[in-house]
């Protein structure tokens, strides 16, 4: 079986090929980085010892716009997924049409073992490296694993004291305070429920459609209680530890205020279930908003759901793609699915370089119009070509990305 993230968006890749009518050139530049940036940096401990670590940041196309995409601060990070994350960003940014490209970075230790202090010395040693290949027009970072706004306020802070001026756009994710945007961290969920009612079919969805979600952080709670507000039942939700299941439904605002006292999920009347379990839980709809590679050949002959939303990166290899094909089961990708987050980025990013403040009704109008314009797009790519709506995203990102490799630089 490839699990190899790397390897599945070159499958990917080669599957849409034929049908893009790309030259050897071309074919070579959606396969392989622009650049990947390397450099060990020197931090200062709290005891006064210096340690090196090693940082990175891959730019992996920016032919429609600047390369966009999270820092990492992550002791297991590789190579191959951070390509991938920096691939799947580029191929996301054109699937949802605006104007950035794809990277990726990020710092190789365990935050977890760093004082805050610490950690504000990792942040400004990541800009110092790579300064130079930064800023609002070439390459614009922003929040991933273990990293979040104040980080980036610290980002910005390094940068503008390197370059000598003001420049909220070279970095997105951050706090209102220093330019942030209103609803950048509901945007991946929001967005993801714009898709979802875009596209679920109705014929075969009954009138409270059964949700289950795995994962139940950020992105994971936050659609939970979205769909809940819009009708949906949520019947079975999962953390890192396990997760619930009940046929009657359950409250996600309760199931987040009991975590949140004694960190684990549970709601009256729900069973424990484990995150395997979940996967093939009876519902309606599977929201994978956790790990990668969750869906495999294994497992995805059980799965009951028929639609899968994939909130996560990566959450389907391709072998589970083809049995969900065979079977009729709808995925809605994730280079569609989860592009809302990055689709604020975008907005916060045009917010800073047009000096003004967007509210939140503007941030939710301009998204929702958007993601379901992108929606519609990927099905009438998948109704024309007679593909599945993963191919139709990647038929229609990469010729985007193909069509800026070919028109005449100014």
């Amino acid at each position: 079986m490839n699990t190899n993230p790397f390897a599945s968006y070159l499958t990917r890749v080669d599957s849409a090929a034929p049908l893009l009518n790309l030259s050897e050139t071309e074919l070579a530049r959606l396969k392989s980085p622009d650049h990947i940036l390397m450099q060990d940096i020197e931090v200062e401990r709290d005891t006064g010892e210096t340690t090196r670590l090693h940082a990175y940041r891959v730019q992996f196309n920016n032919a429609r716009g600047p390369y966009k995409g999270g820092i990492r601060f992550h002791p297991g990070a590789d190579l191959d997924e951070v390509k991938a994350l920096a691939a799947a960003m580029a191929v996301k940014c054109a699937v949802v049409n605006i104007p950035m490209g794809g990277g990726k970075g990020g710092v190789q230790f365990d935050p977890k073992q760093y004082s805050p202090a610490e950690i504000d010395r990792v942040a400004r040693a990541f800009v110092r490296a790579f300064a130079e290949h930064l800023g609002p027009e070439s390459d614009v970072p922003a929040p991933d694993v273990y990293t979040n706004a104040h980080i980036m306020d610290t980002m910005l802070d390094e940068y503008e004291k390197i370059i000598g001026q003001s420049s909220p756009a070279m970095i997105t994710g951050k706090t209102l305070d220093r330019g942030g945007i209103v609803g950048r961290d509901t945007a991946t969920a929001q967005g993801g429920a714009f898709v979802l009612q875009e596209l679920i079919p109705p014929r075969n969805t009954p009138e409270q459609p059964r949700v289950a979600i795995q994962g139940f952080g950020n992105a994971g709670a936050t659609m939970a209680r979205i769909l809940a507000d819009n009708g949906f039942k949520i019947v079975a939700i999962s953390d890192s530890k396990g997760g619930i299941y009940s046929a009657n439904g359950i409250d996600p605002i309760a199931v987040l205020e009991h975590k949140e006292r004694t960190g684990v999920l549970n709601a009256k009347g729900a069973t424990t279930i484990t995150n395997t379990e979940l996967l093939e839980c009876e519902c309606d709809i599977l929201i994978p908003a956790a790990l990668d590679n969750q869906l495999t050949e294994e497992n995805a002959a059980h799965v009951k759901a028929h639609t899968i939303l994939e909130l996560a990166n990566g959450p389907t290899t391709p072998e589970a793609d083809a049995i969900f094909s065979s079977r009729a089961i709808m995925v809605i990708p994730d280079v569609l699915a989860n592009a809302g987050g990055v689709t604020v980025s975008y907005f916060e990013w045009l917010q800073n370089k047009e000096g003004r403040t967007w509210d939140t009704s503007e941030v939710q109008t301009r998204l929702a119009e958007i993601m379901r314009t992108s929606a519609q797009a990927v099905r009438a790519m998948a109704d024309e070509k007679k593909v599945t709506l993963r191919e139709a995203a990647f038929l229609l990102g990469l010729r985007r990305i193909v069509d800026a490799l070919r028109a005449p630089r100014l």
